[in-house]
């Protein structure tokens, strides 16, 4: 039996030259291509693939937008992720099936196919370092978060929206010599020597939001 595919990419080339190299292996059947993320959610719901070849930059709704619709909606296809990137953030918070670079060669691409068919996840071997890095590097930003008290995670978010101490210290209503010994202690305790890497550390937490 074949494994029933959907292609969503933007560029009709690349859907072409995936087809073509895919269904010169019998088992696979490319059942329907998409080129924007509506058309994939509306491909999936009328052809019902097994897996879905999804690529992350896709005009209306990207890779990322479609895989969430599909988890709310509870879409039983399994999905790839199609990308030029090697950031591996997108696969530690994506949570799709697989992740395999547009530059991979068609064997790992079938591999990946047939492993996330059976119900296997499958991360291409050359980001697996990547992936283990950003994993390790988080886990480390957890243990320094950890060690700050609540006042202090207030005062690291109101520095990350741009406030200085005399407007933390008016928003918060305690002094501004207050405000600096908290500064001083959460430099210390994240390993950080100015406000700009005590933003960057506050939104790689999620501790603020980016608009």
């Amino acid at each position: 039996m074949s494994v029933n595919i959907l292609l969503a990419d933007d560029h009709l080339m690349v859907r072409e030259g995936l087809k073509q190299v895919l269904e010169l292996d019998h088992d696979i059947d490319v059942i329907s291509e998409a080129s924007d993320g509506y058309e994939c959610l509306n491909l999936i719901n009328k052809t019902h693939p097994d897996v879905v070849l999804l690529d992350i930059n896709m005009p209306n709704l990207d890779g990322l937008q479609v895989l969430s619709i599909m988890k709310q909606q509870k879409m039983k296809s399994k999905v790839i992720m199609l990308t030029i990137h090697k950031d591996v953030d997108y696969l530690i918070d994506a949570g799709c099936d697989g992740y395999v670079l547009k530059d991979s060669d068609s064997e790992t691409l079938k591999k990946a196919i047939f492993d996330v068919y059976k119900g296997e996840t499958f991360i291409e071997p050359s980001l697996t370092v990547l992936l283990n890095s950003s994993l390790a590097e988080r886990d480390v930003m957890k243990d320094k978060l950890s060690e700050l008290t609540k006042r202090e995670v207030e005062v690291l978010k109101l520095i990350a929206s741009g406030m200085f101490n005399k407007e933390i210290a008016s928003t918060l209503c305690i002094s501004e010599r207050t405000v600096k010994n908290h500064v001083s202690n959460i430099f210390k305790k994240i390993e950080v020597s100015d406000r700009t890497q005590a933003a960057v550390f506050a939104i790689k937490n999620n501790l603020v939001d980016i608009k």
